[in-house]
């Protein structure tokens, strides 16, 4: 006999697992192993006999065979019927639930449990798998299911698989008029009435902004149905956590218990609260939102009000302004025009500007659209003190998120200023709030699959990925940062791959970006600097190098039997602007979140917070998860690559590298930015474009020696992006062919790439351009001496060798044409030649320049000949006739010495 058990207290979910089991289990039964919630036991009445259902008096354990046990992971839960699993002719225990963090004693030797909202969503997989299509009235109990576990999908746990589920269900003919009845059926007139004395008797308290709620009802008798109870109850009273206890003495059948009963009802919305951990230190259980708890014998008034205090101890601090506020704030005068209003605007990208006096005290705010309006009706001369707005809201630093967003709601205001003891500190705007929320109810998964807050979840997970002395590194710096008052991230490229790493798989990370922010406390463009150098004292086998207009600092180890070779940057976060198109941009200090917001791409403004008190947090702010799950390389802003077209290149680079698609939006902005025609503008009037020249090679450099040079450079001409080099440039097949060609050289004649293969292959590509632009575009990008030196001399070259090595009929002839001349000279050569060219010179490189005399230097000394010019005639004499196979031994060239050095005498 197979059985399927439910937990007592049998819920819609537990009921449509067992159900789809059933289905599954051909031949099984399904044995309720106490009561029912309300509802179900409702439903029950009137669809029992259409369910394959044992009574538990029934059951002969000699009989039982298997057990499967759902929606539940405790034997205590299953009454009576835990006794079942000790019996020694059990052949197999199957175990399915959803509640990950629910500690099992039931000796499952097959267990399937998984992060989804409903255990119900589980079994409908296996069955569509199976292809096994349920009734329509089996399929109306497993939507149910769904539906009361997931909120009808609105409640935390909810996930995509549980949405396809549902779905696949009403395909099935699951019934939409009985799920509605019996998801949301009503109060019982006593479950009214105890939701009035609830009302009465509800108790709250404000904890840092969220509002906690408790509430004890005693009964003589047990009360079913409370947990739905419990939900209108915090959903009337806006509350964000509620504990609802019920105490009582006796069963339904009016029989008491030894001693009293205490059953809690927990619900929460706050992120960072965990009632499942909460109430399973008591035995309790269930989700991390939604749990609930039977305590025996217990003072029930005492106890839930330490159960309050504990829950309060969970709340997290939420952000203030002083986190979420952009800085520094730009602000005018009040007598500004409103043309130079606009140009700052322009300038920095803002939606509104701050106006304060000559005490800088805040006296108004305007905003693009005052402006706008302003310049259309021609006040562009006009002080914007007349346009800006006077009546203003503002908060202080450490005003609590909730209540920004309440204000900002209250008086649809899009901005709050930051004031502190009468001084502009910064600027809360709506774009700020919106994004911290979007932040806050993300999630991510950790290493076991439980869906968890961004919130404190990745310390284990980037602990796991580096290597031991890395992250002891990365924990010295952040005690140093936060000793200073300050708080340290690890930003962009070193995030994304540890979030790419699979399974803890470690990663030997060399180039670590970190960034402090402290601009609203005390550090300043300078505060890179200081931190570096304070870690810097304890690492004297590292070196400090601060680069850059802005005081980054760079600490750097060479081969260090630790730490390798790793660049660890750090700086203080900043923000920036582009004075003009592929220009370098001006920084100047700001917040991690401007920060963030001056990156090329989702995927690179991720940053992890280092230190406490919300240590582990992760702030991405674009979209950066959902694009590096998409696998999609995605830019920030829509003007990027006009600012800057390295990033067209960073884009390839990371598409190819990362195995990723670039987003098709930000492809549109790609070829937009291209076809604009702004690159050759700037090329054309000879303005300084670091952009498009130093910045570029760099780039170029990243690309063309990295092993996926190939596939980077194709779909960098699919995008038409070589333009940015010049317009002339572009990767026909016979240019490809040369590249691919000269690659193939280099990697037989030149294994340890002493040369640099990636300059050979770069002038290959600007080889088409006329020499006079391509000599100025070598100057432009800074190529090295010898790589100016070869763009200069290749044309003149390849016309004297072309002519003269035709009319060569000796292997020293054609000998005497190469030898004079370097490896990558004769690679540039030889691949834009035709074939018998390049296999004259070919066997040149890989034959004749390795062929030696039979006769040296010190051999004519022995022969008793003087040192002097007459040895290199009779050398290189020697040597063609070796090349042309006209002497075979040492005694020929012995006699052909003598003859010559009797003829040069």
């Amino acid at each position: 006999m197979d059985l399927i058990l439910c937990h007592q207290t049998v819920d819609f979910d537990a009921l449509g697992a067992a159900v789809g089991l059933s289905r599954l289990k051909v031949g099984s039964r399904i044995v309720l192993t106490g009561g029912a919630h309300p509802t179900v036991k409702d439903f029950l009445a009137l669809h029992r006999d259409e369910i394959p259902l044992l009574e538990l008096r029934s059951v002969n354990p000699k009989q039982i065979r298997h057990l499967i046990v759902v929606d539940n992971q405790q034997l205590n839960r299953l009454g009576k019927a835990s006794d079942w699993f000790s019996l020694p002719h059990i052949e197999s225990v199957e175990l399915y639930d959803h509640h990950l963090n629910s500690k099992s004693d039931i000796p499952a030797t097959f267990q399937q449990i998984e992060p989804v909202g409903a255990s119900t969503t589980l079994i409908v997989e296996k069955m569509q798998q199976e292809k096994i299509n349920p009734n329509p009235i089996e399929a109306t109990i497993m939507a149910l299911g769904i539906h009361v576990d997931t909120g009808s999908l609105t409640f935390h746990q909810s996930t995509a698989r549980d949405a396809k589920a549902l779905a696949w269900l009403m395909e099935m003919g699951a019934s939409v008029k009985i799920i509605a009845e019996y998801c949301d059926p009503g109060f019982t007139p006593q479950l009214q009435e105890i939701f009035s004395e609830a009302l009465d008797k509800f108790e709250t308290k404000n904890i840092r902004g969220y509002q906690v709620a408790w509430v004890l009802i005693e009964t003589e008798n047990f009360v079913s149905g409370l947990s739905n109870l419990a939900e209108r109850l915090i959903e009337l009273t806006e509350s964000d956590a509620l504990l609802f206890a019920h105490s009582y003495h006796k069963r339904h059948n009016n029989k008491p218990y030894p001693d009293n009963r205490l059953i809690i009802i927990g619900r929460t919305r706050i992120e960072g609260t965990n009632l499942n951990q909460l109430f399973s230190v008591y035995g309790g259980g269930g989700h991390s939102q939604a749990a609930s708890l039977m305590l025996r014998n217990v003072e029930p008034e005492d106890k839930l009000k330490q159960l309050v205090e504990e829950l309060i101890k969970q709340i997290p601090h939420p952000l203030t302004a002083r986190d979420l506020m952009s800085s520094p704030v730009r602000t005018i005068r009040p007598e500004t025009t409103i043309e130079q209003a606009e140009r700052v605007l322009f300038r920095y990208g803002h939606s509104g500007l701050s106006v304060v006096d000559e005490n800088d005290h805040l006296v108004g705010v305007i905003s693009r659209r005052d402006l706008d309006l302003a310049l259309h009706h021609g006040f562009s001369h006009a002080p914007v003190k007349g346009y800006m707005s006077k009546n203003l809201k503002t908060i202080d630093p450490d005003t609590l998120l909730p209540d920004i967003e309440s204000i900002m709601v209250t008086y649809d205001v899009g901005r709050l200023p930051v004031i502190d003891n009468n001084k502009l500190l910064g600027i809360v705007t709506r774009t700020d709030l919106l994004r911290q929320i979007h932040q806050q109810r993300k999630e991510v998964k950790d290493e076991n699959g439980k869906k968890v807050a961004t919130v404190s979840c990745l310390l284990p997970s980037i602990r796991n990925s580096l290597e031991p002395s890395i992250w002891k590194l990365l924990e010295e710096i952040a005690q140093e940062a936060e000793h200073k008052g300050w708080h340290l991230y690890i930003v962009g490229g070193a995030v994304r791959d540890l979030l790419l790493t699979q399974n803890n798989e470690k990663v030997l990370l060399q180039d670590i970006d970190l960034v402090v922010d402290g601009f609203h406390r005390s550090a300043d463009v300078g505060a890179g600097v200081e931190l570096a150098s304070s870690i810097q004292k304890k690492y004297s086998n590292c070196r400090l190098s601060v680069h850059g207009e802005f005081q980054t600092a760079a600490l750097l180890w060479h081969k260090d039997p630790e730490f390798g070779s790793l660049w660890l940057d750090i700086a203080t976060s900043r923000t920036e602007f582009y004075p003009y198109p592929a220009a370098n941009p001006e920084v100047e200090a700001s917040s991690i979140r401007q920060d963030l917001y001056r990156r090329d791409f989702t995927i690179n403004a991720l940053a992890v917070r280092l230190t406490p008190p919300r240590e582990g947090e992760l702030l991405d702010f674009f979209g950066g998860i959902l694009d590096l799950k998409a696998k999609e390389v995605r830019v920030l802003h829509a003007n990027s690559f006009i600012e800057d077209p390295t990033r067209i290149y960073r884009a390839v680079r990371f598409a190819v590298r990362l195995n990723f698609e670039i987003e098709p939006q930000t492809e549109a902005y790609i070829r937009y930015a291209i076809e604009s025609g702004i690159y050759e503008k700037l090329r054309l009037k000879n303005h300084v474009a670091p952009a498009l020249t130093t910045r570029l090679k760099a780039e170029l450099k990243y690309i063309l020696e990295a092993n996926y040079w190939k596939p980077a450079l194709q779909l960098l001409s699919d995008l038409d992006a070589l333009k940015c080099l010049h317009y002339q440039v572009t990767l026909d097949e016979e240019i490809w062919w040369q590249i691919r060609c000269a690659s193939r050289w280099l990697k037989y004649l030149d294994p340890d790439n002493n040369i640099g293969h990636w300059l050979i292959r770069l002038e290959i590509l600007i080889s088409q351009i006329n020499f006079k632009e391509r000599k100025q575009l070598a100057l432009n990008l800074q190529l090295p001496k010898e790589s100016i030196e070869r763009i200069k001399i290749v044309n003149i070259l390849h016309s004297e060798l072309q002519k003269n090595l035709i009319n060569c009929q000796k292997v020293s002839e054609k000998y005497k044409q190469l030898y004079r001349h370097k490896l990558p000279d004769l690679i540039l050569v030889a691949v834009n030649s035709s074939k018998k060219i390049r296999r004259i010179i070919w066997q040149y490189l890989t034959q004749w320049s390795k062929v030696e005399t039979p006769l040296n230097g010190n051999d004519l000394k022995r022969m008793g000949y003087k040192p002097g010019p007459k040895y290199k005639v009779v050398l290189d004499k020697l040597l063609s006739l070796t090349l042309d196979g006209e002497i075979q031994s040492k005694e020929e060239a012995e006699m052909i010495v003598e003859e010559m050095m009797k003829q040069l005498n």
